[in-house]
């Protein structure tokens, strides 16, 4: 198996729509997840339950926090990370290097590396692309080597695992 830093961000059909269209088929892919969540993905699953079906599907730890120093690091370093789903302002901080949470530094710490892959599929209101910085933030990220995404409303998430080497 291959090791995927999967990453997922607070969006709709977060709590129905990961385990089921991005978790349990990358494992079935031959990917090994390892999964971090932004602090409100994370709460939105653990109060919907949907936390247990995550953890479920991969052997490793699914993080929401830094660990502490001195604890071990309880991921390898994929080479291939998928965020699904990434929501606008979780896009609009990568873009900007901002890494205020777990998985935002996940992602910064490896964007625009060589041999790295990341996929971001994003979820987005129809009237956030007429924001002045939405381009901004998707070219940016694809000069640094990101392939993006646009998660439409009744396409399944499973298409993003497509986008993956």
């Amino acid at each position: 198996m291959r090791d995927l830093g999967l990453v997922a961000g607070s969006c709709g059909g977060l709590d129905t729509r990961f385990a089921a269209e991005l978790v349990k088929p990358a494992t079935e892919r031959g990917w090994r997840p390892a999964i971090t969540l932004t602090p409100t993905a994370h709460r939105w699953l653990e109060s919907t339950g949907g936390l247990a079906d995550v953890a479920a599907a991969t052997d490793l730890p699914v993080r929401s926090v830094s660990r502490l120093p001195g604890e071990p690091r309880p991921h390898p370093d994929p080479s291939v990370f998928l965020f699904a789903p990434a929501s606008a302002n979780s896009v609009a901080k990568l873009a900007l290097g901002i890494a205020d949470n777990q998985a935002l530094t996940v992602l910064g710490d490896v964007l625009g590396a060589p041999g790295i892959t990341i996929v971001v599929a994003y979820q987005i209101q129809d009237t956030r692309v007429h924001h002045p910085a939405w381009q901004r933030h998707l070219d940016t990220l694809a000069g640094a080597g990101v392939t993006l995404h646009r998660l439409d409303i009744g396409r399944p998430w499973t298409e993003a695992l497509d986008l993956l080497p």
